[in-house]
């Protein structure tokens, strides 16, 4: 690694006190050179003079900067400086030679400069810091890049970076910040990987700190992985080019910190209702040319129908835009015509079985596109002032490995920006349900090339020199954003009603303001790679990240055998976002690959069935899980310390800490996993909170109360299910396990029954709750408007030892009505529970043959 380090020192206060209203600081310095010296003697380099500046903008949330001529700050940033808003929280300032200090609430903030600018925050009348500038070497200049240097908390837990590699507690290692197509990846090796979200977390017992750079372009973290005798125990960020711009949020918990990083960004997009059904796909069926594409296509859906297994979305490989003469290559926004005839009709009968379609899109244009002249004479794409003409690499476009000359489309132009969105209009109007931003990694050779920045989505400021249209300042991992958003904004012009539904492969914190989906890439078929995946789901739902999953079954990689197919079927129902898909490549078939089906294993066919069954009789759940996502930024995956920070098991036990083996599921579901072949017996952490004595029911065989703060053994057969458990006190909605027509769609084809059923899963205290009130929430809307009315329902429970006493109301501000709110509801107890269920709101009954509670 080169590096050309440089620290500036000498800092002095502005003189300009009144630059900003609100609570803060500018600094610069006095030193315009560093010494170097070699044999012939020292030598005196000029550099710039460089600035930083703190400022407060929230409680909680502060902003600082480190730039000079040569560091500047891109204009287009992945988010917008916020406005200061503080909540009538009181701010007072002391002022010291080389050193100021804010009180702000509980926080203490000291920024001193007597070398380099050193940023420390702690709590009121705390003995320890919860964060720190590493004194002498805090703000590094390096090269065209800076660096960023912080003192390292030893054993604890550090979480985000978006999407790396398991397990999730990303301490003593060190990451690229950059996103790559990395195909066939290994779960706990591979970096980088699809993501580029410069968000670290530090969570502690006591409290959390993050850090969040906002810049696109390529860097590094290394969280405690290098040591060194005189510094000590630090962390580094590392930025290729520009200036720093960082945000440090501080909070009691991991929630309070994603809810503030969301205040900033912005919060998770919504995601229509049927997205969360169970989502089929295959790279070998698009790529069939006999029978064509289309034919297999629908006899795949026929399948799907025949095998009475609930199908929601087909996600539609790239096979559909392959050319039908040599070179058969990859053209986005054209169809194959021996493969689909008529594209129109074939999507309209995938939409009468009740299946919408998931389009694959790539950024990119091989040199045969019918398109590409246009493109590069437009400015289209990038251009290479080495060889002095629009930039060419080779890019993927046949089987895996396989590959062609061509151009990726550069989204800060306004022809190419414009192109990609008449395309994406095209597919709309067509009949495609969803936009699939894929290969969108950017992983361009050069930092040089060049940008056109002529497209008004782009930020530019008030002035830019020549030198400033270099991809590599900017970040290759802008054009993902940028592409997130024509394909959000074509979206939006042709359904205006309805919320786009754009999945994206790649992103950074900008894509999700246009993209409401994502996943973690082609992962490969393995136990290991089933276990490792759920530490990705965390830290992906800590970035935001919260509509996130896997491709079950893995992706590349040999054919998951029975049991493992079972095994992560089981698992993958209990996640946000739930889809089989894959590209099985072997030498022998590099270009069709095979598939995975749900009725592949004869066998095990009415356990795949079940289990995607009870996907759908979830869907109030889950659905409710992603509306609470939406509004307060809460991951419906959750590590199993949320919520428990005052048990200490859980920041003690390294199994815990790595999020491999069990996670909450909103607020009311501990899902277990087995992670090998022929184990039929798994090991649980029950956290507990402080005064707490609830427990937990075990949802299945023998269907036990087991109490809070201990590690069980639990039985679990593979042909059956895997563990999980509901936290007593906490209830959750179910509907049909089938799917059904939600109230917002405009259009029925399929005739799907209507959405008219909930029933209410209770979980109550074992014996009496004491006169505690345990109170539950659950939201519902349309599931397709772009603005909906989201209504409340609320549930609140006690028990004694003869009797479980419930309140259920709609929440007096709800708008929207449910079709089920005018039929009678089911009450479903745990089994072995026979206390009667009563009620002084609602008229509550138990049918006499089949003993099951309702509210009428």
């Amino acid at each position: 690694m080169v590096q050309y380090e440089y620290v500036p020192h000498g800092f002095v206060l502005d003189d300009t006190p009144d630059r900003v209203s609100h609570p803060g600081l500018f600094l610069h310095n006095n030193h315009a050179g560093a010494a170097s010296g070699d044999a012939a003697g020292v030598t005196f380099t000029p550099t710039p003079p460089f600035k930083f500046s703190f400022e407060v903008l929230r409680p909680n949330l502060f902003r600082t900067t480190f730039t000079s001529e040569k560091h500047q700050l891109p204009p287009h940033r992945s988010t917008p400086v916020p406005e200061p808003r503080f909540g009538g929280v009181k701010i007072s300032e002391t002022h010291q030679t080389a050193q100021k200090t804010f009180d702000i609430g509980d926080l203490k903030v000291s920024v001193e400069w007597s070398k380099t600018p050193v940023v420390a925050v702690s709590y009121q009348n705390s003995d320890g810091s919860l964060f720190e500038d590493l004194p002498f070497r805090s703000y590094v200049a390096d090269g065209p890049g800076v660096s960023h240097y912080t003192r390292f908390k030893k054993n604890t837990l550090h979480v985000g970076l978006g999407e790396k590699s398991a397990p999730m507690n990303l301490q003593n290692r060190g990451f690229e910040l950059s996103a790559t197509d990395s195909f066939g990846y290994d779960v706990y090796r591979t970096d980088p990987l699809y993501k580029h979200i410069p968000l670290l977390i530090n969570a502690l017992p006591y409290g959390c700190v993050a850090l969040f750079s906002t810049s696109h372009c390529r860097g590094r973290y290394a969280i405690g992985s290098e040591m060194d005798g005189l510094w000590g125990y630090y962390k580094v960020y590392r930025q290729d080019h520009g200036g720093l711009e960082e945000y440090i949020i501080v909070g009691k918990t991991i929630q309070e910190v994603v809810k503030t990083f969301a205040d900033l960004v912005g919060y998770p997009q919504l995601v229509p209702r049927w997205a969360f059904g169970y989502l089929g796909g295959g790279m070998k069926y698009s790529m069939l040319d006999d029978p064509p594409a289309a034919d297999a296509l629908v006899d795949w859906a026929q399948k799907v129908r025949d095998h009475d297994i609930p199908c929601s979305g087909f996600q539609l490989s790239s096979g559909y835009t392959v050319a039908e003469t040599e070179p058969k290559t990859r053209n986005v926004f054209t169809w194959n015509r021996h493969r689909f005839p008529d594209p129109e009709g074939w999507i309209k009968a995938f939409h009468d079985r009740g299946i919408r379609i998931i389009a694959n899109v790539k950024p990119y244009v091989l040199a045969n596109h019918p398109a590409y002249r246009y493109l590069k004479d437009a400015g289209a794409l990038f251009y290479d002032p080495v060889c002095q003409k629009n930039a060419e690499m080779r890019l993927w476009s046949a089987g895996g490995g396989e590959s062609g000359e061509g151009s990726h489309l550069d989204f800060t132009s306004s022809a190419g920006f414009r192109w990609w969105y008449e395309g994406v209009r095209q597919l709309k109007k067509e009949g495609i349900d969803c936009i699939w931003n894929d290969n969108n990694e950017y992983t361009i050779p050069s930092d040089d090339w060049q940008i056109r920045l002529d497209e008004p989505s782009v930020q530019k400021g008030q002035s830019l020199r020549e030198s400033d249209c270099k991809v590599g300042w900017w970040g290759r991992a802008l054009h993902t954003e940028l592409m997130g958003k024509s394909s959000y904004e074509a979206c939006i012009e042709v359904k205006p009603h309805e919320r786009p539904f754009v999945l994206t492969r790649s992103a950074t914190i900008g894509t999700m303001r246009y993209a409401c989906s994502s996943w973690s890439g082609d992962n490969i078929t393995s136990w290991e790679g089933m276990k490792g995946a759920n530490a990705l789901s965390l830290n992906a739902g800590m970035c935001l990240l919260q509509c996130y999953g896997h491709d079950i079954g893995g992706f590349e990689g040999p054919q998951p055998s029975p049991e493992l197919l079972l095994r992560w079927v089981q698992l993958g129902i209990y996640s946000p976002r739930f889809a089989i898909n894959c590209y099985k490549t072997s030498p022998a078939d590099n270009t069709v690959g095979d598939v995975i089906e749900p009725w592949m294993y004869p066998e095990v066919l009415p356990q795949v069935r079940d289990a995607i069954k009870m996907r759908y009789s979830m869907l109030p759940y889950l659905y409710s899980l992603h509306l609470e996502s939406h509004l307060f930024a809460i991951p419906p995956q959750r590590w199993v310390g949320w919520g428990y920070e005052s048990d200490k098991v859980v920041w003690e036990s390294r199994k815990l800490l790595d999020g491999e083996e069990q996670y909450w599921l909103g607020d009311a579901l501990l899902i277990g996993g087995v992670y090998e072949p022929s184990v039929t017996m798994t090991r649980l952490y029950l956290p507990k909170r402080d005064g707490e004595t609830e427990g937990y029911w075990n949802l299945n065989e023998p269907w036990n109360y087991l109490e809070p703060g201990q590690w069980v053994e639990l039985k679990s057969e593979w042909r059956k299910s895997i563990p999980v458990l509901a936290k007593a006190g906490t209830a959750i909605l179910g509907g049909k396990s089938e799917q059904t027509v939600a109230p917002g769609d405009l259009e029925n084809e399929a005739n799907l029954p209507e959405d008219n059923l909930r029933y209410i899963r209770l979980f109550p205290p074992h014996g009496s709750s004491s006169g505690k009130i345990f109170e539950n929430t659950w939201y519902e809307d349309d599931g397709i408007s772009l603005k909906p009315e989201i209504s409340k329902f609320h549930l609140d429970m006690s028990s004694t030892d003869l009797e479980i006493r419930i309140k259920f109301e709609p929440d007096s501000t709800n708008r929207f009505k449910p079709p089920w709110l005018q039929e009678e509801i089911p009450i479903y107890l745990p089994h072995n529970e026979s206390r009667k269920v009563v009620s002084d709101k609602n008229i509550v009954k138990q049918n006499p043959v089949t003993g099951i509670w309702g509210i009428q």
